[in-house]
């Protein structure tokens, strides 16, 4: 049964692909999907991309062991504030500008916004060193996953993947993981109602699973009875800064930011908006709130053997054939989903932003898209390699992997591109110190965690601070420092003077 529903959905999987072949003959089609793609397909692809194995396995199942059933509030606030919040403050300036500026990826953005081509290369370098290792991550939990349900060998599992996801992007592009990502999120949705639902009947049902993590004591965290099943749990402040990492966090991350600018009308950022919140509720409020009874497997789980990553999986191990089934093509279609947009990200990046712009000043349009497609076999081959070394040599769990790379990139963008959409008194300069104050800060955190203070020893909450820190950094720095010539200001804001006629319906008067 397994093997035949991962055969057709690998199917389904090329055979879009294949179908969407036709609209990635250029730049713009193969990396924005010409700009016209619709609510629900924006929607899922946002949240595909912001979902995958690295929340369903390892951040699940670490913070639901840390936290208890208080870790729900991660998946809350990334609907609120990862998913409402960033497609009403972002989506819709974020479309607008980025046409008008003609700009097709994040380092682009910046160089035209700014008139930098300095600031377009670094953010580049940033986006090609710590795509790579976030990349990486999302093999392991899945790994795990086929490891429990098919007893096959890990580089099998990630060889399949790599292999898939490079097949349908390739041939289709952005277009071909649109509506892949639209797919893939139908049966998150279902997938993730129907695991919770066995996983607590396992238990005796929602109330008896409740009253058993009440039950459980870990003197090595506090002496405080029902800590694990209370309300904000045994440690309320890293809490926060979880909630703060992977929700604000996606504010600045390429990968995400970029499903805005192929958006195709204003009815589309509305019904997106809606659609986007509701699947980050059920998916991520439903992964962390499953990860909070991890606890009640306590007897079966050997966190010093296994890590944190080993928790999702043992909770799932003994359901029934059908239901784990289920499971791994939910991880699987978490985890390409994500997997596709950060090759996507990375090659266009690459190419358009570092090598036409750098060594091949006059590249055609046609050579450009090869490009493309050659430097998505590279990343995904790179990543595929990461992740067999980790694998063996247990370097890292997959959160800390993945809070590296989502510090150290949102550190460094997530304020320099949101005042660059609103605010016309940034400063290139204060850009610049953003960007080097998030990636070296990451990359300090990663080689010398040992020297930073306790609360900051954490790749989560240093990638945390580094995001808030950057808010404060951009204004400040730009008080002090030269700003872009008016003319060239005034130029790129007029996007958002343009008139547009609207029919009677929408809005009442002249």
């Amino acid at each position: 049964m397994k093997i035949v529903i991962l055969l057709l959905y690998f199917a389904v999987l090329v055979g879009i692909g294949i179908y969407c072949r036709k609209t990635a003959t250029d730049v713009n089609g193969f990396v924005l999907g010409g700009r016209n793609v619709g609510p629900w397909l924006t929607a899922f692809a946002y949240g595909t991309s912001y979902f995958s194995a690295v929340i369903f396995v390892g951040y699940a199942g670490q913070f639901g062991w840390k936290f208890g059933i208080a870790s729900t509030w991660i998946g809350l606030g990334n609907a609120a504030i990862g998913s409402l919040l960033a497609w009403i403050i972002l989506g819709r300036r974020t479309r607008i500008m980025t046409q008008h500026l003609n700009s097709a990826t994040m380092p682009q953005f910046f160089e035209k916004r700014f008139d930098s081509r300095a600031l377009k290369l670094v953010a580049s370098i940033i986006i090609f060193i710590f795509m790579i290792p976030y990349t990486a991550s999302l093999y392991n939990g899945l790994s795990r996953l086929f490891g429990m349900a098919f007893n096959i060998d890990y580089s099998v599992c990630i060889i399949l993947m790599a292999v898939l996801t490079a097949i349908y992007v390739i041939a289709g592009g952005y277009m071909a993981t649109a509506i892949n990502d639209f797919i893939q999120g139908i049966i998150m949705l279902f997938g993730i109602v129907i695991v919770i639902a066995a996983v607590l009947r396992a238990k005796d049902g929602f109330l008896m699973a409740l009253d058993g993590l009440a039950r459980v004591t870990d003197t090595t965290v506090t002496d405080t009875p029902g800590i694990f099943a209370s309300f904000f749990g045994p440690d309320p402040l890293s809490l926060f800064f979880v909630v703060i990492l992977t929700s604000l966090g996606t504010w600045g991350l390429p990968q995400m930011v970029q499903k805005f600018y192929s958006i195709n009308d204003e009815g589309s950022i509305r019904k997106g908006t809606i659609i986007s919140t509701f699947f980050a509720i059920v998916v991520a409020g439903g992964s962390y709130f499953l990860g909070g009874f991890g606890r009640l497997f306590s007897d079966e789980i050997n966190i010093e053997a296994g890590g944190y990553d080993s928790i999702v999986p043992t909770m799932l191990s003994k359901l029934h054939p059908a239901i784990i089934a289920l499971v791994v093509i939910l991880v699987l279609s978490a985890s390409m989903s994500t997997l596709s947009s950060l090759v996507m990200t990375s090659a266009s990046t690459l190419t358009l932003d570092f090598i036409k712009d750098t060594f091949i000043r006059k590249m055609s349009e046609k050579s450009q898209v090869f490009m493309i497609r050659a430097l998505i076999v590279v990343f995904i081959a790179i990543s595929s390699v990461i992740a067999l070394i980790q694998y063996k040599s247990n370097v890292t769990f997959i959160a800390q992997l993945m809070g590296v790379s989502w510090g150290a990139m949102a550190g460094a963008f997530l304020a320099p591109f949101m005042y660059g959409l609103y605010s016309k008194k940034v400063s290139k300069a204060s850009c610049m110190v953003c960007f080097l104050f998030g990636s070296v800060l990451m990359l300090a955190n990663m080689l010398f965690r040992d020297s930073f203070p306790a609360i900051l020893q954490s790749p989560i909450n240093c990638g945390a601070f580094a995001m808030v820190a950057g808010l404060v950094i951009v204004p400040f720095v730009s008080l002090f420092t030269k700003k872009p010539p008016k003319e060239e200001i005034e130029a790129s804001f007029a996007c958002y003077e343009q008139k547009k006629s609207i029919a009677q319906k929408t809005a009442l008067g002249d």
